[in-house]
């Protein structure tokens, strides 16, 4: 924590130890994504996770938004399906729960709240959910991204955000506003993905 206290930028941090929960509290910050193998400090029994995590950054499978790359998002709750089916298939007692934060709140989530990329479940209190940062951010970049411009590609990731953002607020909304606000913001990512298009193509 104190190495990486003046580290403004975003960041992704994984800890595949045993015993490694504790870590998600003391390392979490806005922007940044804290990834642990275990829910408590006391799961001390030999971790998986980790292995499955590299394999499925690689796993064109784990593309479950199906948009052509493996979020860190993605990865995290493929690696967790897979480690989970290793005990069940060898009849163990599962002995790590996986979490991520991506909110600074140091809570962490869980894979099993998360249908697709999305969470089902609503965070305590004020807390917004988990998932929306490290759902836009990618390990490996296919090669079509590293040909968008860099301030576009930022543009991109603000309105993608933001759309995440209403989403998560859809059961607060009436149904008039929220559609309103949302075709909003899928034309203004519609425009910029033109402007991406024009881009490359020059």
């Amino acid at each position: 924590a104190e190495w990486l206290k003046d580290f403004e930028r975003p960041l992704v941090i994984v800890n595949c130890s045993s015993s490694s929960s504790p870590f998600l509290n003391v390392l979490r910050a806005k922007g940044r994504v804290v990834i642990t193998a275990t829910r408590s400090g006391v799961e001390r029994n030999y971790c998986r996770l980790g292995g499955f995590l590299a394999t499925a950054i690689g796993d064109s499978t784990a593309d479950l938004d199906k948009d052509g790359a493996v979020s860190v998002l993605e990865a995290f709750l493929i690696a967790s399906r897979r480690a989970g089916e290793f005990y069940r298939e060898n009849d163990r007692l599962v002995s790590e729960n996986a979490l991520l934060d991506d909110n600074g709140d140091g809570m962490g989530t869980p894979a099993d709240w998360f249908r697709g990329v999305r969470t089902q479940k609503k965070a305590k209190g004020k807390s917004s959910v988990d998932g929306k940062l490290s759902r836009l951010v990618f390990p490996v970049i296919p090669p079509a991204e590293k040909d968008i411009p860099a301030p576009l590609r930022k543009k991109r990731y603000a309105a993608e955000a933001k759309i995440e953002t209403l989403r998560s607020l859809k059961k607060t909304l009436d149904g008039e506003t929220y559609y309103r606000d949302l075709e909003k913001l899928f034309l203004e990512l519609a425009t910029l993905n033109d402007e991406i298009e024009t881009a490359q193509q020059e």
